[in-house]
């Protein structure tokens, strides 16, 4: 049994001061000194945990007794700075193969499919699959959400126009219909919301456009003024699907 590395509440491989201490025929008290003194260098291998233990009636000194928690790079590195007597020599390996056992330990306890039915086999596919479609709606019902209730368009982001970009009305003369119904069908297709405005997707996809300009209002002040514009490429789309 492993009685020098045990896992901790993360299941993480831990040793302490106190067994490090005991194996290599050093007080406890001088092993955590060493700890303190280099506390910073430890602590660059996560920081060490420190909890006191009370102290047993009979023995000598009052309070509780202190001692250091220690992943293996702390207690690799806590060996490397004690002196190289024979104890610590040999307890090196003693450590090293206890630290390797438990990562072994812990490998072997992770289920493969190998040990598993059929039938166990079959849950897990379905559980997946379940909780795919299920994701799968939430996406689809935020995506929803934010085309209908996100701003159409970051417009004061807006900082250039496509070159090749027209009006809705252009656009209705080379398709052959009338501006109101090229409107009506763009809304429909949500291109655009029901001001008229082109949605943030369409825009990313090359399709549409947006022009902003000022005019001034007799008592609101200056305000901005939206147009929404087809791009060459919104044009060959919509020839595809408006006939």
């Amino acid at each position: 049994m492993n009685t020098i590395v045990t896992l901790n509440e993360s299941q993480c491989p831990v040793t302490t001061s106190m067994i490090i201490a005991e194996h290599v025929s050093m007080e406890h008290k001088s092993v955590i000194q060493l700890i303190r003194k280099n506390i910073n260098d430890f602590n660059e291998f996560d920081l060490v945990a420190f909890e006191m233990l009370p102290r047993l009636i009979g023995q000598h000194g009052g309070g509780n007794a202190e001692y250091a928690i220690l992943n293996e790079q702390h207690a690799t590195l806590l060996i490397t700075y004690m002196r190289n007597s024979e104890a610590v020599k040999k307890f090196k390996k003693t450590l090293v193969k206890a630290f390797f056992d438990m990562r072994n330990e812990l490998n072997n306890r992770q289920v493969s499919v190998g040990d598993l039915s059929r039938m166990d086999i079959l849950k897990l596919a379905m559980q997946s699959e379940e909780e795919r479609l299920r994701l799968q709606q939430e996406n689809k019902g935020l995506e929803l959400r934010i085309e209908a209730d996100a701003p159409k368009v970051a417009f004061a982001e807006k900082v250039s126009i496509a070159p090749d970009a027209i009006s809705v009305a252009q656009a209705a003369k080379i398709l052959g219909t009338g501006q109101r119904r090229l409107f009506a069908f763009l809304r429909q297709q949500h291109w655009i919301s029901r001001h008229n405005e082109p949605y943030q997707a369409k825009i990313e996809q090359g399709l549409l456009d947006v022009k902003i300009s000022d005019w001034s209002h007799p008592t609101q002040g200056l305000q901005k003024s939206v147009t929404t514009l087809v791009t060459g490429k919104g044009l060959s789309k919509l020839q595809l699907i408006h006939h």
